[in-house]
């Protein structure tokens, strides 16, 4: 009877320890971060200049298109201090650089739906405008 009991929870054991499969999209679902429509007001930054160099304000603004057109990224730094990474709903994603080089070293008011991940903030953008 001891045996049938050990044989039994062995048994129960390898049943529960065999993993459910889980279809991709469920999986992608399930890990997807949430996401909310948000208004962003900040600066259109130069990734490197800002954050590798210090490198910021009007006097940096053609520095900033030029490092944009070598595809160097451009991101939005909110006014509280939070870095957006633009990102494209498009798969695969389409670079933001064209949308934002205009607003290089400028304030601007930015909407869109934001993705928190891994510390950063990525934002699918609506619309842009200078900031008035």
């Amino acid at each position: 009877m001891f045996s049938r009991l050990i044989a039994g929870l062995g048994l129960l054991a390898a049943t529960t320890a065999v993993p459910t499969p889980v279809h991709p999209q469920e999986k992608a679902a399930m890990a997807a971060p949430a996401s909310r429509d948000i208004t962003v007001k900040g600066t259109v930054v130069d990734v490197s200049c800002k954050f590798g160099q210090g490198l910021s304000g009007a006097e940096h603004r053609m520095c900033a298109q030029v490092c944009a057109d070598k595809g160097i990224p451009l991101a939005i730094l909110g006014s509280d201090g939070t870095l957006y990474l633009p990102t494209s709903a498009a798969m695969p994603g389409d670079g933001q650089n064209d949308r934002l080089k205009d607003f290089a070293e400028q304030q601007v008011t930015v909407t869109g739906v934001v993705f928190p991940a891994g510390g950063a903030n990525a934002i699918q953008i609506a619309s842009i405008q200078r900031k008035s």
